[in-house]
């Protein structure tokens, strides 16, 4: 048997997907796993992974269709018996990807906007279920294919390796933070369809950050991302002047990874370094809520503190559901919106969060 494992989506969906290869590779052993993604950091996820045989990654988002159907035609030699689209992937092309690879046998999930051609793309779909997470929805396609989870227990999976162990040690000693509180915080989020509007604002965070710096001493902010948040750590950099918040220079999301292991809390939105904080069992983590965070995307497994956001009400589903749509509303209306959680709900939690004495990472 062959199967290949289709992530198009974002980093953190990769993720969801790790416990439901897991399975693959339990109920079929001697099968070749390969899974096929889209970004950079969703290679990094699953660097390393003992259950994959081989990962295809290519950034199709500027290349025409014509260069897009050519990639996904060159993975047709490998003759896969088998390809699953994994959840949350709501949009037409991804099932598109998953014909013109041409494995006899297209597993998706059924979406709210799906269609004749929809099922025309993809011959076996189970609908989707707000009401579990989205591991839960990929587990549960194993049914499609005539098996049951053979493990006792699931979550996200990220191997790292010892060198990128060592780099996050390397780092704390040498920014003399052994014995500090460190507070992780991720300050962007995704960037496709209108998902950067769910962004907490940079203002707010610097004035969390000075708060922190006036009433926590004790305290040291790590601002982890990539290069597409470069320049609003410069801001926040430029505009705190503090020892206490740093911008550690990780090469991968790997890295970032090795160094959130280190970290005592960790703070975001919804986001792909939400997921990466739970995988590796960050002991305190803090969610703003935003229009897009629901049951399917919680941090999965691991308990964690929500700052609700009082310009969604419970709504999110009103906001924003897998229709391959953005976040319903205008520019103006979700900016207000994730303004509306306060510099001073958020300041409480992380304090709380955070006790005086320090355990040494």
């Amino acid at each position: 048997m062959k199967f290949l494992v289709i992530s198009l989506a974002g980093i953190g969906d990769t993720l969801f997907a790790t416990p439901v290869i897991h399975e693959l590779r339990a109920n079929f052993p001697d099968a070749v796993i390969d899974a096929l993604v889209l970004w950079p950091g969703s290679r990094d996820v699953l660097e390393g992974n003992p259950h994959l045989n081989t990962v295809y990654q290519k950034n199709l988002l500027a290349a025409s269709w014509v260069a897009a159907l050519k990639f996904f035609s060159g993975l047709r030699p490998n003759r896969y018996d088998v390809s699953l689209n994994t959840h949350p992937q709501s949009r037409i092309h991804y099932r598109v990807a998953a014909r013109v690879i041409g494995a006899p046998v297209r597993i998706s999930h059924n979406y709210d906007h799906a269609n004749f051609v929809d099922r025309c793309l993809v011959n076996r779909m189970m609908p989707q279920d707000y009401s579990r997470h989205s591991i839960e929805n990929n587990l549960a396609l194993l049914a499609l294919l005539g098996v049951k989870p053979k493990l006792t227990r699931h979550g996200y999976e990220i191997f790292l390796s010892r060198d990128e162990e060592s780099w996050a040690t390397e780092f704390v000693a040498k920014q003399n933070l052994a014995g500090r509180r460190l507070l992780g915080v991720h300050v962007g989020s995704g960037g496709t369809k209108n998902l950067a509007l769910r962004r907490w604002p940079l203002e707010h965070y610097v004035e969390l950050f000075r708060k922190l710096n006036r009433e926590r001493p004790d305290v040291s902010v790590l601002l982890l991302g990539g290069p597409e948040e470069r320049a609003a750590h410069g801001m926040i950099l430029g505009q705190t002047r503090s020892s206490l918040v740093l911008q550690p220079e990780t090469r991968s999301l790997r890295q970032a990874a090795a160094l959130l292991k280190r970290c005592h809390a960790f703070l975001s939105v919804d986001t792909s370094l939400m997921h990466v904080a739970a995988a590796v069992a960050v002991p305190k983590q803090i969610v703003i809520e935003t229009p897009t965070f629901n049951r399917t995307i919680e941090p999965f497994g691991r308990d964690y503190l929500l700052v609700s956001n009082p310009a969604v009400a419970g709504r999110n589903l009103d906001f924003y559901r897998y229709d391959g749509r953005g976040i319903r509303g205008t520019r103006e209306e979700i900016v207000r919106c994730m303004a509306s959680v306060t510099v001073d709900t958020v300041y409480r939690v992380v304090e709380n969060a955070l006790p005086s004495h320090a355990v040494p990472p």
